[in-house]
């Protein structure tokens, strides 16, 4: 009996573990996490599912209780060691990878004699280049000392706007990539942080002028990562520059800007920063003065497409920290109260935290403070009392649900038909 044939390029088929592929995609998984029912996802797929509105578990439609994702290292380790085996050679192998390191720190470099844009954006190769161990590029931030060489070209009083955009590339793939260890990355904000005030002012440089909107979202994102590290007297400095307040709420989205659109990433990157700056509090009513509340509204009314229910929730939560100073009662109650709608109409659609957090706003103008111009233009909103016994009744805190029976007063629902059980004559605490 003869022998089978084999077809051209059989022998090199490689057959993929089940294990290692994602549920939704049927892909490779590059970075899995976890659900509360201990199903396996890649990230982005599952981020998708999510931010789509779906409250169950893709593979079991078992609700979720919690949507936290929980990276699975042991299996990403596995994948990586199985991927490894049969992948080619790195593009930008370790040796290059140090010496682009060597070539940055050099004298030539420091005395801007040499251009360290090419050996930048080889290092940007290097950190988003699939094929390279997540070992090799966290070896070459906690060992390496290369977060080091990144900040010293960064704050730079010389550096050219291109450097700058470069190294917030690379800043930008070590801070929100899931192969870098959290305590490298501690040693990159560490870093970024030693000299905050030029590290701050460069990155608002390259926001402000970037050539592309990838490199606001990387300056925005590197950003983030240093006001979330930051504490609140930090957060109160860097709010205090005027211009990175405006350029993160021009990055959120156009006003008037004839035939601008929002880009999704850009909206997420810029709310992050301002959610960071919001818990401030000394930093909420200069942010009121840059524009944030109608910025904030923009976002509210954009398609799901561009906010899906995941920033929708952060923006009403910056919202809410707006409507904790009097300035920025007054602005949502401005132009016809049209945030204070915008907030009744996303108040469903941002999960509980942001319906608690929609709540919260709306309580403040109508109810604490009695804005008339708040109270007929919630009142006039079209299912906004059907929107609050809806979320009375999804498990909402105590104190939301207290604040919802209120508002329901605005629009003369009759508490013997729709509020039985709920006691309105309480003393509530403001919530911010």
């Amino acid at each position: 009996m003869g022998r089978k044939e084999e077809r051209p390029g059989q022998a090199l088929e490689v057959k993929i573990p089940s294990l290692f592929r994602c549920p939704i995609s049927l892909d490779v998984m590059r970075s899995p996490v976890s659900l509360c029912t201990g199903v396996t996802y890649d990230r982005a797929s599952i981020q998708r599912w999510l931010e789509s509105g779906n409250t169950t578990c893709p593979a079991t439609m078992l609700p979720l209780p919690s949507t936290d994702l929980v990276p699975n290292l042991t299996l990403q380790r596995l994948i990586h060691l199985w991927s490894s085996s049969a992948a080619p050679a790195p593009l930008v192998p370790r040796r290059l990878a140090r010496d682009l390191l060597h070539e940055l720190s050099s004298a030539s470099i420091a005395a801007g004699d040499d251009d360290p844009v090419p050996p930048l954006l080889k290092l940007a190769e290097f950190f988003s280049a699939n094929d390279v161990e997540p070992i090799e590029k966290n070896d070459l931030v906690g060992v390496g000392g290369c977060t080091s060489v990144l900040a010293s070209i960064l704050v730079r009083k010389d550096s050219m706007l291109e450097s700058s955009v470069a190294v917030a590339r690379v800043f930008a793939l070590i801070l929100t990539s899931d192969f870098i260890d959290g305590c490298n990355k501690k040693i990159a904000i560490a870093d970024l942080v030693s000299d905050i005030d030029r590290s701050v002012s460069a990155l608002i440089r390259v926001l402000r002028d970037g050539d592309s909107l990838e490199s606001q979202i990387d300056a925005a994102s590197v950003l983030d990562a240093i006001i979330a590290a930051s504490d609140s007297e930090f957060k109160v400095l860097i709010a205090e520059k005027e211009e990175l307040v405006r350029e993160l709420i021009r990055l959120i989205g156009p006003s008037d800007e004839k035939g601008a659109t929002m880009d999704r990433r850009a909206v997420e990157a810029g709310l992050g920063c301002l959610a960071g700056i919001s818990a401030a509090k000394r930093a909420r009513p200069r942010m009121v003065r840059a524009g944030v509340v109608p910025a904030l509204a923009r976002v509210l009314r954009a398609d799901p497409a561009v906010a899906p229910p995941a920033t929708a929730r952060r923006a009403l939560r910056v919202m809410e920290a707006a409507a904790g100073c009097a300035e920025g009662r007054a602005a949502i109650c401005e132009d016809g109260a049209d945030a204070a709608t915008a907030v009744v109409g996303r108040m469903v659609k941002a999960g509980r935290e942001g319906g608690e957090a929609a709540v919260a706003v709306l309580w403040s103008v109508c109810h604490a403070f009695r804005d008339r111009r708040a109270v007929e233009a919630v009142a006039a909103t079209e299912g906004g009392a059907t929107k609050l016994l809806l979320l009375m009744q999804t498990g909402c805190s105590p104190a939301a649900r207290e604040m919802a029976a209120d508002l329901l007063k605005i629009f003369r629902v009759s508490s013997n038909c729709f509020l039985a059980g709920y006691d309105t004559n309480t003393i509530h605490i403001t919530p911010f």
